[in-house]
Order: C-alpha cells, then sequence, then structure tokens
C-alpha cells in the first residue's frame, strides 16, 4: 500500500502498539488509551520514557542532517511511527532540496496520517508504503518505484530492531535491506539496551510478551553486530546523545545516567 492507495484499513485498539506508545511519550494525541496504559507501566520501570523517546527522535534528526550535508539524497525509513514535526523528509530536504524519501510501518494510524509525510519539495520525492518491517523484498519492491537502488540510500531503522527477536531474523533483515543497495549506502540505527539496567530491561521485556509484543534489549556487542562488514562513521557506536551533538538542539533530560540505547551510522564500502 503506498501514499497513492487509501484503502480503508481497520485500526486494532486491543493491544498497544510501539509506535503509539512512541507518539504517547512524545506527548501526541494519535494513541489509545492501551497504549498510554502500557506506556505508564514502562514509566514506573524507568521514568524516564519520554526523555528516551525525545534523545531517540533528536538522534535520527541529527543523523539525517550528517547524511544529507554528506551527499545523500535518497532515504528509506522502516518503522517511521506516527508523524512528528521536524519529520525525516523536512530534515533531509532543508539540506537538499531534491531528497527522496520512501517511509514504511505497518500502524493503520501512521497511514491515516500519512500525508503529513508526503509533503515534499517540488524538486523531491516522499512516499509511504505500509508494509511489515520483516517483509524485506515487499519494501524493496514498492521503495524501488521511487528510489534508485542504483545510487546511495540511507537504510534508517531508528528504534526498531529492539522489536525484532533473534528468532525472527533480525540480522537477517538488515543483511538482505543492505544486499540490494549500492556501495555508497548507509545504515542508520538506533536501539534500547539492558547494559545499563539489566534488571529492569528483563521486567520491559516481560510486560512486552504478556502484551503479546516482542522486547529484546540488546548489548553493545550485540548492537555492534549489525554493523558487521560495515564501514562505522565516527564515534562508532555511541550512546544516543553523544553521536554528533554538535548537528542538533540539546535535549535535557531528568539524572546523570545514561539514557539506556545506542545508535550507529555506517557506511557500505
Amino acid at each position: 500500500m503506498t501514499g497513492q492507495d487509501r484503502t480503508p484499513v481497520e485500526i486494532d485498539t486491543s493491544k498497544p502498539h510501539p509506535a503509539r506508545m512512541y507518539d504517547w511519550f512524545l506527548g501526541g494525541k494519535d494513541n489509545y488509551p492501551v497504549d498510554e496504559e502500557m506506556a505508564r507501566q514502562l514509566l514506573t520501570i524507568d521514568s524516564r520514557g519520554r526523555d528516551m523517546a525525545r534523545v531517540n527522535r533528536a538522534f535520527m534528526h541529527r543523523a539525517t542532517r550528517w547524511l544529507a550535508e554528506n551527499g545523500v539524497r535518497q532515504f528509506l525509513d522502516i518503522g517511521t511511527g506516527i508523524p512528528t514535526e521536524p519529520n525525516l523528509h523536512q530534515i533531509a530536504q532543508q539540506t537538499a532540496p531534491d531528497a527522496r524519501i520512501v517511509y514504511c510501518d505497518n500502524d493503520p494510524i501512521v497511514l491515516a496520517h500519512a500525508e503529513a509525510l508526503l509533503r515534499s519539495t517540488p524538486q523531491g520525492a516522499t512516499e509511504y508504503i505500509q508494509a511489515d518491517a520483516r517483509e524485506p523484498d515487499a519494501i524493496l519492491e514498492q521503495a524501488g518505484k521511487v528510489l534508485d537502488f542504483g545510487r546511495p540510500v540511507a537504510l534508517s531503522l531508528v528504534a526498531l530492531l529492539h522489536f525484532v527477536g533473534d528468532e525472527d531474523g533480525a540480522h537477517a533483515l538488515v543483511s538482505r535491506l543492505m544486499d540490494r543497495l549500492p556501495s555508497g549506502s548507509y545504515l542508520v540505527l538506533s536501539h534500547v539496551t539492558g547494559d545499563f539496567d539489566p534488571e529492569g530491561a528483563a521486567k520491559a521485556s516481560a510486560l512486552y510478551k504478556a502484551r503479546g509484543l516482542t522486547l529484546r534489549p540488546r548489548s553493545r556487542e550485540e548492537f555492534a553486530e549489525f554493523f558487521k562488514g560495515f564501514e562505522l562513521v565516527d564515534p562508532g557506536v555511541s550512546l544516543t546523545a553523544e553521536w554528533h551533538p554538535e548537528l542538533g538542539e540539546a535535549v535535557p533530560v531528568a539524572g546523570d545516567d545514561p539514557i539506556p540505547a545506542y545508535t550507529g551510522v555506517a557506511r557500505k564500502v
């Protein structure tokens, strides 16, 4: 399903969805009581849930800005989430008005707001695909109608892979997508970790499992495995707030403990 296809879809409000919980953490209104309930339960495990969402969002802005400033003109953003301005295409097209962006998500409520993701500059293009991240071939087929896979593409999987278990082929998913992209393409990842609070991470994972969802926090070493074979951009694997902070506004957070998430950007050589 693309931005031009407006076939009605049913929104399941019987269980929480990560995109809608993320929206709630960011202060959005496109969520349901079931999402807020679980988000508040997560806050009892780590009270900085809102800070985590804002810091992650700020990383996406900085990484997109860095990529556009370094010549990238095509972006494939999987796990887009509910539109929250500025969106990825707005950041990219500020630097490169001719940038082309394809968004992908599987939550019907994102589709309901997809028009916000399609407001491209006249020189560029944006498109939205309704698909599950675990369907890489379908995503690539549809994205190929907008993106030229003969030229570099930045693949953005921001705060996505911790919702894909090892048994669901998280590493194979990354490999399948990156294999299709040419040299000079980039992989952009952010990912929650249990390195700083293993007990809390275990409780959060159990909460997700009880709701029929997956949360798979990964260690720094496990996260770094996603970049195997690619050339990491300085500063390499880092805490979310420490990846090129000079490229964006500082995000104030409560306390001095690090936000438990890693980020990285790597180039396919």
